[in-house]
């Protein structure tokens, strides 16, 4: 559990929310009322769509309801928790009767938490997402930007015009150059801002693992480049992509 974490009130305008998920590189945050008790999350996802013609506009009307636990609460509960709702975070409360703010869990404490010792002997192959959305080394982030957020993506692997996947390409590499959603946010940016490609912001070089790769190997990779998303490739092709869900899920035995 994370103590102390980032928080806004309802009140909150969403354009400082926006700027404190580009600062820190959030995916969620959890909303708190006056007495700083749990109301809700907001997300990354939800808020990033918003532009800027729209900056009056308060936290409040995009909260999203949220399992939440106590700080008694065991792990497994947790993942529980957080596999059952596709939860980003968890918020943490002193108690169901004094739902205040203490801490929050993410997907990457529950996955950091994991005996690798126990992951499941069978290969990615059988857990991977063969359907993957992916975006070329010359696209537009502005389209790009746009896949991401119509598809609820946070990552997508990035080809090149032979289709070999050479690098990895994130909403937080976008915004923390500062171009994300050039093409509807900032009218004072020149217009050429909207021919900028991926290959310009894309991480190399790229972390990937093999089919036959058991879902340890997955888990160790991840752990140490600390990503979100594996791509799978095989014969130099993308054969498909596992994140955390994935390899939590497979661990559980789901």
């Amino acid at each position: 559990m994370s103590r102390d974490p980032l928080y806004v009130e309802g009140s909150t305008f969403l354009t400082n929310v926006r700027q404190l998920i580009r600062d820190n590189y959030v995916r969620a945050l959890p909303v708190v009322d006056e007495q700083k008790r749990v109301v809700g999350v907001i997300k990354a996802q939800d808020i990033l769509k918003v532009t800027s013609s729209r900056s009056n506009v308060t936290v409040t009307g995009f909260i999203s309801e949220a399992p939440r636990v106590t700080e008694y609460a065991n792990v497994q509960e947790a993942i529980r928790l957080m596999i059952e709702n596709e939860s980003i975070i968890l918020p943490v409360i002193q108690a169901e009767d004094k739902p205040v703010l203490v801490g929050i869990i993410s997907l990457m404490d529950i996955f950091s938490s994991l005996d690798l010792s126990k992951a499941p002997d069978k290969p990615v192959s059988e857990i991977m997402s063969k359907k993957v959305i992916i975006a070329s080394v010359n696209e537009p982030l502005t389209k790009v930007w746009d896949k991401m957020t119509e598809g609820d993506f946070t990552g997508i692997p990035v080809v090149n015009e032979k289709g070999e996947p050479v690098g990895m390409v994130t909403k937080f590499d976008i915004l923390r150059h500062g171009w994300a959603r050039i093409s509807k946010e900032d009218t004072s940016k020149p217009k050429d801002t909207t021919h900028l490609k991926v290959q310009k912001v894309m991480s190399t070089p790229l972390q990937s693992i093999n089919p036959d790769d058991s879902v340890k190997k997955a888990m160790e990779v991840m752990l140490k480049y600390d990503v979100g998303r594996i791509p799978v490739v095989k014969d130099g092709k993308l054969a498909g992509i596992v994140d955390r869900y994935d390899l939590i899920k497979s661990y559980l035995g789901e």
